[in-house]
């Protein structure tokens, strides 16, 4: 059961809002415009719920969460007083506000979701709406849903860390179904950006050497995956799946993850491109980023969002 605005009683709202939460820990993170729109699945119901101050940002394109918050507060009276329908399919959840503190937040559902864009005095609210409603269509949106699922599945568990079988179990799994080539090394020569990756006819060597490198260190752990960065086994899904990869890598021999939303895109994507003739960029925004909440649902979820969210053009 969710909440509504007209509930009443502050004691049995705080007692549904805890058990609601609690089945509802998947969170999750899309982004439109650079900008964060987080959201939270519901179990029960088989849908997500989205944070309504979020969506009023980027409609706005405004980055300023109590801003953001306050103009919702205005214009949820204005379309009270019009009788819009999407009022009253908002409910409350918690979320993690800016602050870092989980607080009560207004969501709508999909359908909500649109109809409060059509509402909104901007003309952003087609683009958005095709965005948000077509977006979920695509192979990136299939393949992020699946790694969703690996945090639950108990394939995460046996993936070789490490090695190039452990790297193409984990692509096989991302992509199976969406590429024909899923899971495996590429037999093309592939370039990006004017940078030609290994030349397929030593690909096979290039990733034995990388697969034998030490990988006891931070600096060794990121040394190799730079080299497997520019090594680019796969025809596509290369950094999607080579940042799990890096992750499986920091847990089991630091006991220490990636929380990747803590490196900004722009600069990630910099670094990397930079990390082919210096890699102290990349290894420095890694390791400031470093956190040891490694069976942390919420952190795992947030850094497939990210991960997938460096990809988007």
């Amino acid at each position: 059961m969710f909440l509504s605005d007209g509930w009443d009683g502050k004691k049995t709202t705080k007692r549904l809002i805890a058990k609601t939460y609690d089945t509802m820990t998947k969170i999750s993170i899309r982004f439109f415009d650079d900008r964060e729109v987080r959201a939270i699945w519901d179990e029960g119901n088989s849908k997500w719920w989205y944070s309504v101050p979020d969506i009023v940002g980027v409609l706005n394109a405004q980055d300023d969460y109590s801003r953001n918050r306050n103009y919702w507060k205005y214009l949820k009276t204005k379309l009270k007083k019009d009788g819009a329908e999407v009022v009253s399919g908002t409910n409350q959840l918690k979320l993690r506000a800016p602050d870092g503190k989980m607080r009560l937040t207004d969501v709508l559902d999909a359908a909500g979701v649109v109809e409060l864009a059509k509402n909104m005095p901007n003309n952003k609210a087609s683009r958005f709406i095709e965005w948000f409603t077509y977006g979920e269509d695509t192979i990136d949106s299939k393949s992020k849903a699946k790694a969703y699922t690996l945090f639950e599945s108990s394939l995460l568990e046996s993936i070789e860390v490490g090695t190039v079988k452990g790297l193409q179990q984990i692509h096989a799994y991302l992509f199976g179904g969406l590429y024909e080539f899923a899971g495996q090394v590429r037999t093309v020569n592939i370039s990006k950006g004017g940078f030609s990756f290994a030349p397929a006819v030593f690909l096979t060597r290039t990733l034995e050497n990388i697969e034998r490198m030490p990988e006891s260190t931070f600096e060794e752990i990121a040394d190799k995956y730079v080299e497997m960065n520019v090594a680019h086994p796969f025809r596509e899904g290369n950094g999607r799946t080579t940042r799990i990869w890096l992750d499986l890598i920091l847990k089991k021999r630091l006991g220490m993850c990636v929380d990747w939303s803590r490196i900004d895109k722009y600069a990630y994507l910099s670094a990397m491109g930079r990390s082919v003739v210096d890699s102290s960029e990349i290894k420095k925004l890694l390791k400031n980023a470093l956190t040891d909440k490694v069976n942390d649902r919420e952190m795992f979820m947030k850094g497939i969002d990210y991960s997938y969210y460096y990809e988007e053009a």
